[in-house]
């Protein structure tokens, strides 16, 4: 099967090329939906078969490269378009296959009846097409061309309804804010990819990493290189200060925010720190900077969490905030809990986007939590996976988000100091609080909705089948992660499994110290008390006594609007940067450059032209004489000419 990865790229392309050119032209708009799903669950299968076949392999030889062709070979740069199956790889590729195709099934009950089905299909194989070659990718190039594809695919898939006004924007503003954004972001990954070609004279990712270790090259070099891709991935993942576009692209249809915006392409940026690792480790002072960023992030997020109102944008602050949990993984140097948060934030937070979608299109596309209220009855399926899901993020054992969770506390204790753990801790109890005050305002407590506009019901099982598979996925895939004090001689299979992609950089980060085990448990029974008494207290505040969350927001109305309006980041932004660039854009650009210089010159230019003409026109008189005239006088020169030049 690894022979055959290159069909997991190739079968959704073909998906895109079948639904984008035939699709508008079927009968039925489920063919499109069974197609676009099918090539997705092939290309799962395939990475399923090439994921056993590589576990079969000692662990020597478990790097295998599949060549297709030659790309460039230009200047001493030489390039084969090819794909890397190692561990890493591998688990990036189960996620965006599998997740892809339990949300691709999903679409087809949630998308029924758009008159852009076959278009919405499209995109979706387009950007699993984009992003398979993202991770697969055995060079940067290759890897670019991935990155700059998810980065379309997320402009066309948020924008998809782009006649449809949501709140201030339209989808098609949130898609170019989203698709402006990420352009800063890619400027820096190009910067550092220069800077990879000019240190190490290849792109190759085996090249780049042996040289890296191999050169003798200066940390401050190392510490460019990281900076300028860690741009890259602050603008793909969200991070501050380039997170802004996230929240606005949860305008798309759900299936996108769950896809593309919990599951898969957010995680871009994480997964390409995780493939440089050896260049991480190689510039600390970098790395210590994404653990700053990445905590502060998921502080912040957090913060913003917790007043929003809009179910949607309740996940979208959360996603935010758990991409800083990864980001904090890796600045710690805890390479594989990263990886590992990836994975089970995959499963628990495409659960909650898709529950979310149920609810949507239960209440008629009503997306304000405070209009909802005991749906519990009304939607059981979708409300026993929805609590499954929360109580997995909220780190509670023994579902999947307590190991990931858990994990990078203690490597995040253990490696860069008890402030980033203090910090991390007090992002996982607002994470338990808010997630849950989104569960009790939905399902629980009275119903606030009108009855006679309001009809809700179960979504049909072609949306909760996709349900129940991700909430056993968000319970048990957690202990593919045991850490190795419940483990014991066992220990962490999911470490076992990438441990050769972080073996050198670990090497390099020996210096961190150990601590016991009593520690660890002790650390993680405060983690679990801390989200417990946060889950007891949203449910005492919007279940038992819900005046006290109005009370408190009229008490503390500054703060409640600071954060109902997340901190004005876009305010200042738009103040500080949109609006002084569309003035001067409009002011000097427009008014003086493109007026002034630009159509000035052209003007004058066919101006002196018209004159010129004008005056050249006079010779044309339309007699006779005159031009027998020029003609003698001509002949006359030219002979004066030869006679005097013998």
């Amino acid at each position: 099967m690894i022979d055959l990865i290159y069909l997991t790229v190739a079968l959704p392309l073909l998906g895109f090329l079948f639904n984008g050119t035939i699709g508008a032209k079927l009968k039925k708009d489920k063919l499109s939906g069974i197609l676009g799903s099918s090539v997705i669950g092939i290309s799962f299968l395939i990475v399923v078969g090439a994921f056993f076949e590589t576990l079969a392999l000692p662990a020597n030889e478990r790097l295998n490269i599949v060549s297709l062709f030659t790309w460039l070979n230009v200047a001493g740069l030489d390039l084969s378009f090819s794909y890397q199956v190692d561990q890493l790889s591998l688990v990036m590729s189960l996620i965006v296959t599998g997740v892809g195709f339990v949300i691709h099934v999903y679409s087809i009950g949630y998308m029924q009846g758009d008159k852009a089905v076959w278009r919405f299909f499209a995109y979706l194989n387009l950007f699993i097409f984009a992003m398979m070659n993202l991770v697969l990718a055995d060079n940067f190039l290759v890897m670019f061309l991935g990155w700059e594809g998810v980065g379309l695919c997320s402009y066309l898939l948020i924008g998809f309804w782009y006649d449809k006004d949501f709140e201030k924007s339209t989808t098609a503003a949130a898609g170019l804010k989203a698709f402006v954004v990420n352009r800063i972001g890619d400027f820096g990954f190009l910067l550092g990819m220069f800077l990879i070609y000019s240190t190490f004279g290849t792109l190759i990712f085996t090249d780049v990493f042996s040289r890296a270790l191999s050169f003798n090259i200066p940390e401050y070099i190392f510490g460019l290189i990281a900076i300028f891709l860690f741009i890259g991935a602050t603008g793909k993942s969200a991070q501050i200060p380039l997170y802004v576009w996230l929240p606005d692209a949860m305008a798309g249809p759900t299936p996108v925010s769950a896809l593309i915006h919990a599951a898969t392409m957010v995680t871009a940026g994480v997964y390409m720190v995780a493939r440089c690792n050896i260049i991480y480790a190689s510039a600390p002072s970098i790395m210590m900077v994404v653990a700053v960023i990445g905590v502060f992030t998921a502080f912040f997020a957090a913060t913003i969490g917790l007043v929003q109102n809009d179910i949607k944008k309740v996940l979208a602050y959360s996603t935010v905030s758990q991409l800083g949990y990864m980001f904090l993984a890796l600045g710690a140097g805890a390479f594989s809990a990263g990886i590992f948060h990836v994975m089970t934030h995959a499963f628990f937070k495409a659960l909650l986007f898709l529950g979310a979608g149920s609810v949507i299109h239960s209440m008629h596309e009503e997306q304000d939590i405070r209009k909802y209220g005991g749906l519990k009855k009304y939607m059981p399926v979708t409300y026993g996976t929805f609590l499954v899901a929360a109580v997995a993020i909220s780190g509670i054992p023994p579902l999947s988000g307590f190991f990931s969770k858990d994990e990078i506390l203690w490597f995040s204790y253990v490696n860069i100091g008890i402030v980033f753990w203090i910090i991390g801790l007090i992002t996982a109890l607002f994470t338990a609080f808010y997630m849950f005050r989104l569960y009790f305002m939905t399902f629980e407590g009275k119903e606030n909705f009108d009855h006679h506009k309001k009809h809700p019901h179960e979504s049909p099982k072609v949306m909760t089948i996709p349900l129940i598979v991700l909430a056993i996925l968000s319970a048990v895939g957690g202990f593919i992660g045991i850490p190795e004090i419940f483990s014991g001689e066992h220990g962490n299979l999911f470490h076992s499994w990438l441990a050769p992609i972080f073996k050198s950089a670990q090497i390099k980060l020996m210096s961190y110290s150990s601590h016991s085990h009593t520690e660890e448990l002790l650390l993680m029974i405060i983690s679990v008390l801390a989200a417990a008494s946060a889950i007891w207290f949203a449910r005492y505040v919007y279940l038992k006594n819900p005046q006290i969350a109005t009370n408190t927001s009229k008490r503390f109305k500054g703060v409640y609007n600071f954060l109902l309006n997340k901190y004005f980041v876009d305010e200042v932004y738009d103040a500080s940067v949109v609006n002084p660039i569309v003035k001067s854009s409009e002011s000097f650009l427009w008014k003086i450059c493109d007026n002034v210089f630009i159509d000035g010159l052209i003007n004058w230019l066919a101006k002196q032209v018209e004159n010129i003409s004008a005056n050249i026109k006079k010779l044309q008189t339309g007699v006779a004489q005159s031009y027998a005239l020029v003609m003698v006088v001509g002949i006359l020169i030219a002979l004066f000419w030869i006679i005097l030049s013998v």
